[in-house]
């Protein structure tokens, strides 16, 4: 944004506008252009270093027009071949308002990547666009140090009988006069072209009647030509309709709208009293002039006059008169005599590179003066390549060298004349001096072109009628008059016919290049002493890779005798390789066979030896030498013949007798001739054999074993125990055997005894397939010893033995409480959680479980109790502050009791505190005191948030979090800026919902003079509930949680609800709901075919109430009901 005036700073002192109240800046050059109301400053340069700035922008955004009411979108591209990360883009409005804050429903901000041609597109949507958008725009990209930056306009148009209906006298107001959109614009883009001539002396134009008279379009020429300094303040005012004059009973004659004054010149303003003994007051821009020698007063009957000698340009403003309560206004305008040209400029012939300079005279020192070129203007930006110069009253445009696109007319251009000449550029004449030479290059070796020349030109290199572009592997090089092409590392495709093509000239040198290369065999994959090993009766194709330009000649021999390229062993060539090729190689065909290449730049030769193997014999049949219940231990002997290559290890398998498939059991190679299989089916007959493996592969299988079968009784039953006593039965429980062979398990055998004699008694005839028995009619009091066995196929499998005698009478157990740790303390929790405590006991028989509540009995509709015989639960499905207490627990056992406490503790966050106060004010430092909540939320307070906000914003920024006194100084405010404090108490559930805020203000005030700030009414920010985004139709997975969204805003914040199908949803688990930044959320846990249906979300504040609503169709996915793994949705109970 320009920097304000002084009589612009009042209205600057407030919040910056939203974007669409935001003043526009200066639009581009076009010409003919009807500016929009309040348009700002030109843009200054850039401060960024102008080492700093480099071409990023592959398209610029371009300036455009939009009418009232339409979109426009601006594009901006960024090549990303260089970039290892996407480049950073700020859009601006004017020169700081940085617009990615204020995107929204009438400014969008995108950006895409294509990945095909590596751009990054960035856009800038204005949607709905009004009179204010107009101005000037920039789009800056940066990459580390790389920064780049372009302007453009925007022109926002309306109809032409807005245009005209508009009341020039209202035009003349002084630009910022309690505007918001205060400043200056340079309108000197708008200029057209005249034609080269002196201005002639014209009689005296009064420019108030001209502009009441002249088209929008003409404004700015006339203001240019006739010297007025505040277009601005005209543009603005003729936005604005025509307003009635109201007949004044103080004046009988008033002010005329606007008086028009050279400078130096004399001015005259005169009213006319309708009561001449009313005082009269003269007033310059709000101040009351008093008279002297530049401000002269006279009084002729009712007639009061003020005159203005030596006008200047501080005397254009605006004037007003007071009569009592009345006041008459008027604009003066003073206007700068015209800018003559003494000296024009003369037409020029020059060549490229050349520096061009052409200068004209005027009349004045420093006078504003347009260059253009072909009738576009020329500004004396950094980056341009003209340069504009001034001295006194000479005034040069400079072209440091000149090329041949420079070739134009040139103009120049005052407020009182113009004048314009030809420059024309030529090349000079080319001559070679140094031509290019055709080469020989050993392939990888540098490759070095060079020529000169008699111009210091660019030009281009071509290889083969292409054009070579330079890269990590090309290098350009162009000094002066000099041009090199160098390729530091030469390869085949780089032979060719080059040539270089100056740049705007009709002549070429070429040169041819050669590559040789000696040729070369690879042998880095064959073996030690290039010894290849082959397979008896395998074929053998050995690919030798080989290298050389031009191509080598391909010579394989073995012995004397060379190799054709047909028959069982015959050699194979290619342009990058050469093969030897053995069909069903023999043991005989072992031995060196040589290859031999050559060529123009030399000779290679190598040997390479043939090795024919085969795998080994098989090994005889294995024998099984001992059997258990799933394994067997096996043995056999090496093979006769190990294939020529020693024996690695051998492979193990087996199959069921029955079966005809074999089946692996080793996958890494047995070194011994020994083997234990394991994991066998017991009763299950099998056999096994062996393959033998050397480097070559596996040899045949040996032939089977004989066959076997694996067979075992199970392990004992484990973990036998007690379950349960009386005065004529033992009741005992075990668990299964760890290990049950293959016969299976049939069922438990019970046994006892007396204590003192060793004869077992069978409890149970029959088999028993449980894990639990009870042996009845014993004798009260007597002692028995009880053992288990597991029976299968193969027998009974060693005895469980109880421990100790087990005594035959029932036996009481005294209640014991068993608390757990964790509530043996204070148990807490928050408002809204769920409390579920499970607290075991012990006691037989018959424990009896009673609860108290700070001794009263508990309320079963509030808290549920549930009682087993193990453990008691107690649970409250959403805790509150009134379930706090002491839990007391009892158990009985006849005439036994054990009881237990719980403290339980339901906790909220705390209230605000009480009242916060302004204790002090001193330099840039406040001191606050409050008092604690009434309310601390049944938990301590562990500290308090101190918040501030500056009065003119109201944003609130934490100063000091977790402090746990009552009192605080904030330090390093900003002096001259006014604040309020809030504060915010804490406890283990974090802040309090709501702040105490101060009552007064602290103002920071400066030394010295204090200024008293304007008065100014309070916003109302007050809005009754509105939804910016609704809630829409969703479809959910059955067992999937779902969300509900929607968007709300209003002030004060609205309380929202959410309802189903018009019932309001209240304390139900199955719902979680959510409110954040004006984002209400609604979660659906697990959701089945009954959650469907419609639902509401109401939002309800003072002023009103607003409702959305959605459709929610949840949908239950089978697998299998047709075909296996084909899914079916079934939505409800519709198919």
């Amino acid at each position: 944004m320009p920097e304000p005036t002084k009589k612009d700073e009042t209205e600057n002192e407030s919040a910056p506008p939203p974007p669409e109240q935001t003043t526009p800046q200066e639009g581009g050059n076009d010409k003919g252009k009807v500016w929009s109301l309040g348009e700002g400053a030109p843009e200054e340069s850039e401060k960024r270093d102008d080492s700093q700035r480099s071409t990023l922008f592959v398209e610029k955004p371009q300036s455009g027009t939009v009418s009232v009411g339409g979109n426009i979108t601006f594009i901006a591209k960024v090549e990303a071949k260089d970039l290892l990360r996407k480049p950073n883009v700020k859009w601006f409005k004017g020169k700081w308002m940085d617009l990615a804050s204020k995107a929204g429903k009438h400014l969008q901000l995108k950006e895409s990547f294509e990945r095909h041609t590596k751009i990054h597109t960035f856009e800038m949507h204005i949607i709905k666009a009004k009179e204010n958008y107009a101005g000037n725009y920039r789009c800056e990209v940066s990459y580390k140090d790389k920064f780049d930056s372009c302007s453009f306009d925007l022109e926002v148009t309306e109809s032409s009988q807005a245009a005209q209906s508009i009341d020039i006298r209202s035009a003349f107001k002084r630009s910022g006069e309690g505007q918001e959109d205060a400043g200056e614009l340079d309108f000197s883009g708008l200029l057209k072209r005249r034609e080269v001539k002196q201005q002639e002396e014209e009689p005296e134009v009064d420019v108030w009647d001209l502009l009441k008279n002249a088209n929008p379009s003409e404004y700015e020429k006339i203001a240019f030509q006739y010297g007025i300094t505040d277009l601005r303040g005209m543009l603005k005012r003729l936005k604005r309709m025509r307003r009635e004059v109201k007949k004044s009973a103080a004046f009988a004659k008033g002010l005329d709208p606007a008086y028009q004054v050279d400078k130096g010149g004399k001015v005259r303003f005169m009213v006319e009293l309708a009561d001449p003994t009313v005082e009269l007051k003269w007033y310059k821009n709000g101040q009351e002039i008093r008279p002297s020698a530049k401000y002269i007063f006279e009084h002729k009957g009712n007639q009061r006059i003020l005159f203005i000698n030596n006008c200047s340009m501080t005397d254009d403003a605006r004037y007003y008169v007071t009569a009592g309560d009345e006041k008459c206004s008027t604009e003066l305008f003073v206007r700068d005599p015209p800018i003559l040209v003494t000296k024009g400029l003369e037409d020029t012939s020059t060549y490229v590179g050349e520096r061009v300079e052409l200068s004209c005279e005027v009349s004045e020192d420093d006078a504003n003066v347009k260059w253009f070129r072909n009738g576009v203007e020329l500004t004396n930006d950094p980056k341009s390549r003209y340069r504009i110069k001034v001295e006194g009253k000479k005034h040069t445009l400079i072209i440091e060298e000149a090329a041949k696109n420079d070739t134009a007319t040139y103009s120049v251009m005052t407020t009182g004349g113009q004048s314009e000449a030809k420059l024309a550029v030529d090349l000079r004449p080319l001559k070679i001096s140094l031509a290019l030479e055709d080469q020989t290059v050993r392939l990888g070796q540098e490759i070095h072109l060079k020529c000169e020349i008699s111009e210091n030109v660019e030009g281009k290199w071509y290889k083969n009628g292409q054009l070579i572009e330079a890269s990590d592997r090309v290098k350009l090089y162009h000094k002066g008059r000099i041009h090199r092409f160098v390729i530091p590392a030469s390869a085949v495709d780089d032979e060719g016919e080059y040539m270089f093509v100056p740049d705007a000239y009709n002549i070429n040198i070429p040169c041819k290049v050669h590559i040789v290369d000696p040729p070369k065999l690879h042998l880095d994959g064959l073996g030690e002493n290039n010894t290849v090993t082959v397979v008896a009766g395998n074929k053998l194709r050995l690919e030798i890779p080989i290298t050389g330009e031009p191509t080598p000649k391909v010579v394989w021999s073995r012995g004397d005798k060379g190799i054709t390229d047909s028959g069982r062993i015959r050699a194979e060539t290619y342009p990058d390789s050469s093969c030897l090729v053995i069909d069903t190689a023999e043991r005989e065909d072992s031995g060196p066979f040589r290859i031999t290449l050559k060529n123009e730049a030399g000779e290679d030769t190598a040997l390479i030896n043939i090795k024919v193997v085969d795998v080994p014999d098989p090994p005889q049949a294995p024998n099984v030498t001992e059997v258990g219940e799933d394994w067997c231990i096996m043995t056999w002997e090496p093979p006769a013949n190990d294939g020529g290559s020693p024996i690695l290890g051998y492979f193990i398998e087996r199959k069921k007798k029955q079966s005809s498939r074999w089946m692996r059991l080793n996958f890494e190679l047995c070194k011994e001739t020994t083997f234990e299989p394991k994991k066998m089916i017991e009763g299950v007959a099998y056999e096994v054999r062996v393959f033998a493996v050397n480097a070559i592969g596996m040899s045949k299988p040996s032939m089977p074993s004989k066959s076997f079968v694996p067979l075992a009784v199970t392990s004992p039953p484990t973990l036998l125990a007690v379950d349960g006593v009386t005065d004529t039965s033992v009741t005992m429980k075990w668990r299964p055997p760890d290990q049950i062979g293959a016969a299976g398990l049939d069922g438990y055998v019970v046994e006892y005894c007396f204590e003192g004699t060793d004869e077992w008694i069978v409890a149970n005839p029959e088999l028993t397939d449980k894990t639990k028995f009870t042996i009845n009619g014993l004798p009260t009091g007597s002692k028995i010893l009880v053992r288990v066995k597991a029976v299968n196929a193969a027998g009974e499998s060693e005895p469980k033995y109880h421990p100790g005698p087990i005594l035959v009478k029932e036996v009481i157990e005294p209640p014991k409480i068993r608390l757990p740790r964790h509530l043996k303390q204070t148990y807490t929790r928050r408002v809204g959680e769920t409390v579920n405590l499970v607290i075991p006991f012990q006691g037989k028989p018959r424990a009896k479980v009673s609860w108290q509540k700070n001794g009263s009995p508990i309320d079963k509709n509030e808290i549920n109790i549930r009682n087993t015989e193990n453990d008691t639960i107690i649970f409250i499905r959403k805790a509150e502050r009134g379930h706090s207490g002491e839990y007391d627990m009892k158990v009985e056992v006849e005439n036994l009791v054990d009881k237990a406490t719980i403290d339980i503790q339901i906790v909220d966050r705390p209230g605000p505190p009480e009242i916060v106060t302004i204790e002090d004010v001193w330099g840039e430092n406040v001191n606050l005191s409050w008092k604690p909540p009434k309310d601390d939320g049944n938990a301590a307070i562990t500290g308090y948030t101190i918040q501030k906000a500056d009065k003119k914003s109201m944003e609130w920024f934490t100063v000091i979090e977790h402090y746990h006194r009552t009192s605080a100084t904030i330090n390093e405010l900003i002096i001259g800026n006014e604040y309020y404090f809030r504060v915010f108490a804490e406890n283990m559930c974090g802040l309090s919902e709501d702040a105490t805020m101060t009552k007064e203000s602290a103002l920071i005030a400066k030394d010295g003079k204090v200024y008293k700030y304007p008065v100014y009414d309070d916003f109302d920010f007050s809005e009754r509930p509105l939804f910016t985004q609704p809630l829409v139709n969703t479809f959910a997975i059955a067992g999937y949680n779902a969300t509900l969204n929607c968007s709300v805003r209003g002030n004060p914040k609205p309380k929202i609800t959410w309802l189903k199908n018009k019932v309001l949803i209240m304390n139900d688990p199955r719902y979680r709901m959510f409110s954040n930044q004006g984002v209400c959320t609604l979660e659906i846990r697990k959701p089945s075919p009954y959650d469907g249906g419609t639902y509401t979300c109401r939002a309800v504040n003072e002023l009103g109430e607003a409702e959305v609503d959605c459709k929610l169709e949840v949908k239950v996915i089978y697998h299998g009901v047709i075909n296996p793994g084909e899914p079916i949705c079934l939505a409800g109970n519709n198919q």
